[in-house]
């Protein structure tokens, strides 16, 4: 049926009308398990002596799983399947998120101050002295998520409206886990110099841009160019985010198998913007040797088709990622499910540590991974160690806007992958906890900290 494990992304409730006697609902329950569905609340609706009417939540795993659990409870005698609800898609129904007034408007001198007459003089402070606009609006608190969506999550070239929910969600992470306010931007372009320029014409209005689900290798020049024309911090979540919370992970997977950043042989498999920002950041961390692979292997000095960023990353070793395995101490993917094998990975060093990153089916199961692996890490949340980037793009924004720092810097990430790291404690530190939960609240006010003092140490910081 599936080799995947039901999850929260895949969740039904069903309405079921059942029968008052003994044994029914059980009956419904063991069909739910021998399906493979993983049975979670069950809520009483309405219950006469006849019969009951029960709200039944269940995870599966994929939508054609779904469909077989429905299947198998409409098969059983006397059970009536009222309705199904998706859980996911009735979450998003009418949109996640909101814009709220901050102030009641509740009289006429309410009215005055907080839009016309009053508010001309708030304008003409703005424009005799640009600075207070930080005081006197939203822009102190305010980051623009942007988007052309060309790569949405795992899924490829879906365009800008099939984009937004990822964008709306992203929105919710900023306001749930560091109190700042964001709102999607999902242009109907996917033209560089158009997404340059529209970024900038909107960029009064906000604090910082976050720049997101934009394909490589165009993002690399967007983002490079909006930080060279734009005084406020310009952020891409797919490459710093990720790097910053895989920087941390490794700090911690290193300090449990007691090898050095600087020693160990490192494969990324995965050359788009976040392997790519992966590798930059672990050099810049003290990392030494770097294989990094794509689809068709290790990228070599001896390939013909290698972008520029690719060709930062060029070696003189040739060969699949097979090969580049071989010997490895650290595997690193952000690529495509199943790609590395059981035997691959028994190639690699002893106490091994692989990172399979790719979502939502890594690149090895972890059920899969051989006794050589010490430290196993994915991009899930019901494994343990997921590497998730809300770990990092809250606090760093966070960390910014308050400092007013006019942009996000190497050594910000690096002092922010620092902080991640240290929130678990020596005591704490083990094969299957190596980072800290996505819903431990010290985190972004950590990472917020060490990159205002990185910042401040860096004389970016206005304030």
């Amino acid at each position: 049926m599936t080799n995947l494990t039901p999850n929260s992304s895949f969740s039904l409730t069903l309405r079921l009308q059942i029968p008052n006697r003994v044994g029914m609902l059980a009956s419904v329950t063991q069909a739910i398990a021998t399906a493979g569905g993983n049975l979670g609340q069950i809520d009483l609706i309405e219950q006469t002596r006849q019969e009951s009417i029960r709200d039944l939540t269940v995870d599966a795993a994929s939508t054609e799983h779904a469909e077989t659990i429905v299947q198998v409870i409409k098969e059983l005698p006397d059970i009536k399947v009222m309705d199904v609800y998706d859980r996911t898609f009735n979450l998003h129904r009418g949109g996640k998120i909101s814009i709220v007034s901050r102030i009641a408007l509740k009289s006429v001198s309410d009215l005055a101050m907080a839009y016309t007459p009053g508010v001309g003089r708030i304008c003409k402070a703005i424009a005799q002295n640009p600075e207070e606009v930080y005081n006197l609006t939203i822009k102190n608190n305010t980051v623009a998520i942007v988007t052309d969506g060309s790569a949405v999550l795992g899924l490829g070239n879906l365009g800008p409206a099939a984009a937004l929910p990822v964008m709306e969600g992203k929105a919710m992470l900023f306001k749930e886990f560091a109190g700042l306010d964001a709102f999607p931007i999902c242009l109907d372009t996917q033209d560089a110099d158009e997404i340059v320029k529209a970024v900038k014409n909107i960029a009064p209005v906000f604090g910082g841009v976050n720049l997101e689900d934009i394909a490589a290798p165009r993002c690399f020049e967007i983002e490079q160019r909006l930080r060279a024309e734009l005084n406020i911090p310009i952020f891409h979540d797919d490459q710093h985010g990720t790097a910053i919370v895989t920087l941390a992970a490794l700090f911690n997977a290193l300090k449990l198998v007691q090898k050095s950043i600087a020693d160990i042989r490192i494969v990324i498999n995965g050359a788009g913007a976040a392997g790519v920002a992966i590798a930059r950041l672990l050099r810049k961390a003290g990392a030494e040797t770097i294989l990094m692979c794509d689809s068709k292997g290790i990228i070599s000095t001896n390939r013909s088709d290698l972008t520029e960023e690719k060709l930062e990353f060029a070696v003189k070793a040739q060969g699949t990622l097979a090969d580049a395995v071989q010997g490895a101490d650290v595997f690193i993917g952000v690529s495509a499910p199943g790609v590395l094998t059981p035997e691959m990975v028994q190639g690699m060093t002893k106490d091994a540590i692989v990172f399979a990153m790719a979502n939502p089916i890594p690149e090895i199961q972890p059920e899969l991974a051989p006794s050589n692996v010490a430290v196993m890490a994915t991009g899930r949340s019901d494994y343990p160690n997921q590497i998730n980037n809300v770990l990092a793009f809250p606090g760093v924004f966070r960390g910014a806007l308050d400092c007013r720092a006019s942009t996000i810097t190497t050594n910000m990430c690096l002092e922010a992958a620092s902080a991640i790291a240290s929130l678990v404690k020596p005591s704490e530190l083990n094969r299957e906890h190596i980072i800290p939960s996505v819903f431990d609240k010290r985190v972004a006010a950590a990472v917020a900290t060490a990159v205002q003092q990185a910042a401040r140490e860096e004389g970016i910081a206005k304030s």
